[in-house]
């Protein structure tokens, strides 16, 4: 009868115990998804990314959106341009961290991109349109609205007039269109100023996003075996608008927006060297 009574009590308790943890598990998932650090590793693959193509970027159509650049992502059959896109940030102050490839123990590892109140590592990919590698000089929050910088991004001024232009951030230098950090693509550390940007909260891609990425991922134009590297959409104005640019030649795009100042060396935990490229009328 002891022994009974014993068992019932030991039963009770496991049941108490895996309620609670069942509570905590759904109070977790009603949290904000937030990520402390860009040193996941989403995806690792042999082959390197292809190379950036050179495209125009199309007018941000609503005030406070912000650019986010076109990249290579990778699926089941290979990797597929995702374009470049005018996105809603989560909130007033963040701006968005692209991602990048880079190369480390003989593979190419994908680190996702993320928003946060200050643009951290890219792996010095030169996305354009004020991604130049390092930081962003594409426009800044001031008063609770977004001002963008003209003489790098493309706006349309007849419903935006939060605008400056600032020209000394273009470089007419001939850029590098690597899309991965490492040998035989871009060679960079993070900066200071970045290495303290990574530690800071981050909220990871909206849903917007990723439905903008799966639907590329569909989508077999996109697929570099089958574009050989010249996707059939390279940018779009908004997520889901048919309004598109397709890749331009290299000859038509003027100055590119400035990579940073100081390249460092290329370190193992990251990939590799200094500038970028991706392209971009500049206005």
């Amino acid at each position: 009868m002891r022994q009974l009574k014993k068992i019932n009590i030991l039963r009770m308790k496991t049941i108490t115990n895996i309620s609670i943890i069942f509570c905590s598990l759904i109070a977790m998932s009603m949290l904000p998804l937030k990520v402390y650090a860009q040193v996941t590793v989403g995806i690792t693959v042999r082959d390197a990314p292809p190379e950036l193509p050179v495209y125009n970027q199309p007018e941000c159509p609503v005030d406070g959106y912000l650019w986010e650049p076109g990249y290579w992502a990778y699926g089941d059959d290979g990797y597929y341009w995702v374009p470049g896109v005018w996105v809603n940030p989560p909130q007033n102050g963040y701006l968005w961290t692209p991602c990048y490839w880079g190369f480390s123990g003989g593979l190419y590892g994908f680190y996702g991109g993320y928003w946060g109140p200050h643009v951290g590592f890219y792996g010095g990919v030169n996305y354009g349109f004020g991604y130049g590698g390092s930081g962003y000089y594409g426009g800044r929050w001031q008063g609770g609205h977004f001002r963008y910088n003209t003489a790098v991004v493309n706006v349309n001024r007849s419903v935006i007039h939060n605008t400056y232009a600032d020209r000394s951030v273009i470089s007419h230098n001939s850029a590098s269109r690597a899309s991965f950090n490492g040998p035989g693509g871009v060679r960079s550390n993070p900066s200071a100023q970045e290495k303290v940007a990574m530690k800071e909260n981050h909220v990871q891609s909206t849903s917007e996003q990723s439905s903008h990425q799966k639907a590329a991922s569909t989508n077999r134009s996109q697929f570099s075996t089958v574009n050989r590297g010249h996707p059939a959409t390279t940018a779009v104005n908004k997520v889901n608008q048919q309004r598109a640019t397709h890749q331009v030649t290299k000859q038509s795009q003027p100055a590119r927006s400035a990579p940073r100042a100081q390249p460092a060396r290329q370190t193992q935990s990251h990939g590799g060297g200094s500038g970028g490229h991706a392209s971009g009328r500049h206005k």
